[in-house]
């Protein structure tokens, strides 16, 4: 199977413009058919930057504004979108067990099957979150280039201050009692991770991170944390007012729950399979969310954040074609 990482994220450049980090842009733009399928409305701003450049864009499966999208062409299918289309943008959300794509705003499930993926212009491309096995087997018999980024760290911290914003939004509205001198644990120090025990320590919270790399356990202490092993979590659970995990294996199971005080709250900002078990959880009467699409709190920001790592990856293909 062809796949790739997106790599070389322009965090300076105008993401709407005809500007990159190296200067004007050299590709013909008008020659490029995009299509969006599939998320939220992060996506109606990235078919709209996509749009700006002067590609061709298709779009389906995201809310679609009433005054529609200057430039982007509303698809009756995400058949129809891809059809022709050299580069399909998917969301960054993983794919679900059926195999449906992110699409909340969609009446029925979106799932890429082989003979619409194979109506694509070749050599196609399809840029995303991340995959799984169904998606890869076609694009692999497909000859489709897939480019994932959901563990990219520059679009990561790009779009992290909005995943903590919707997070805060999330503890708000399920506890009773302020960050403010709660007990939390941060669990995984990636790049969201990392982020969010920073805010929790700024916000006055008494912060404990675990985490198995001592380089992240070191610049956590640094930042104000007290910091633990992984395997020290059953242990420090009775005292823990709320859990954020981070990590996309099961890390907070059945001994951390089982320990933790009934009012906690549990949430889980990690991508499929999550780091929670949720039916422990929920066996024990314990409040436990999973906090995925959190970057749908500011839709214009992430999403202009997603293209300005989207968009100098399809610059580099073209440009190798050219």
């Amino acid at each position: 199977m062809k796949q790739a990482a997106v790599t070389g994220t322009a965090t300076g450049m105008d993401a709407g413009s005809g500007a990159h980090a190296g200067g004007m842009s050299d590709i013909d733009w008008k020659r490029c058919a995009i299509a969006v399928v599939g998320g939220d409305r992060r996506e109606q701003e990235i078919a709209r930057l996509a749009a700006a450049t002067g590609a061709t864009v298709r779009a389906f499966g995201f809310p679609w504004p009433d005054a529609g999208i200057e430039g982007v062409t509303r698809a009756a299918s995400a058949a129809e979108a891809l059809a022709g289309a050299r580069f399909a943008l998917f969301p960054i959300p993983g794919i679900a067990p059926t195999g449906a794509l992110f699409a909340p705003a969609s009446p029925e499930p979106i799932i890429p099957e082989r003979d619409m993926l194979a109506a694509m212009a070749q050599p196609a491309h399809i840029i995303l979150g991340w995959a799984d096995p169904k998606l890869q087997a076609h694009c692999d018999a497909l000859g489709i280039t897939l480019h994932e980024y959901e563990w990219d760290q520059d679009l990561m911290l790009l779009r992290g201050p909005a995943i903590i914003e919707g997070l805060l939004k999330v503890v708000i509205e399920n506890t009773s009692i302020t960050i403010h001198k709660a007990n939390v644990a941060v669990v995984g120090q990636g790049s969201i991770g990392f982020l969010l025990a920073r805010y929790m320590v700024a916000l006055g919270a008494v912060t404990h991170v675990a985490a198995r790399n001592p380089v992240q356990r070191a610049a956590a202490y640094a930042a104000g944390a007290q910091v633990h092993l992984l395997e020290d979590l059953p242990a420090l659970a009775p005292g823990l007012d709320m859990v954020f995990s981070t990590v996309p294996s099961r890390v907070v199971g059945r001994d951390v729950l089982e320990r933790l005080p009934k009012h906690a709250l549990v949430a889980d900002l990690a991508a499929p399979p999550g780091g929670v078990d949720f039916e422990a959880a929920k066996e024990l009467g314990l409040k436990a969310v999973w906090a995925r699409g959190l970057g749908s709190r500011a839709p214009v920001t992430v999403g202009a954040s997603q293209w300005s790592g989207v968009r100098p990856r399809i610059e580099k293909i073209l440009r190798a074609d050219a």
